[in-house]
């Protein structure tokens, strides 16, 4: 049942919020990636609203398919080594647009 909610919750994110456009508009300094940035960032969101304490626990659920109701069918995930490589290079100007982009939404809501 506690699924049934994160699952309404992340869907209410991306409908009212636009969270994931926002973070498809983001860009790193990774020459040829295999995942789009957005795809990188989108699970570390999910660990941080998880309260997930490390990355070896994201990268144990990633591996579980514990998110795979939250993506399209056929979506790779990627490795937490991925996400460890865009995050070191990751804008962190574009971060703070989508941060302020949800903060004046959930402002005018």
């Amino acid at each position: 049942m506690r699924k049934n909610y994160f699952v309404k919750l992340v869907k209410y994110m991306k409908n009212v919020y636009q969270i994931d456009h926002g973070l498809n508009q983001l860009s790193d300094g990774r020459v040829n990636p295999t995942y789009c940035t957005g795809q990188v960032i989108l699970p570390v969101l999910l660990g941080f609203l998880l309260r997930i304490k490390s990355f070896n626990e994201l990268n144990f659920m990633i591996k579980n398919h514990e998110f795979s109701k939250l993506f399209p069918r056929g979506t790779k995930l990627p490795q937490i080594d991925a996400i460890r490589d865009t995050l070191k290079v990751l804008d962190l100007e574009g971060l703070k647009q989508v941060n302020q982009n949800v903060i004046k939404t959930a402002g005018e809501n």
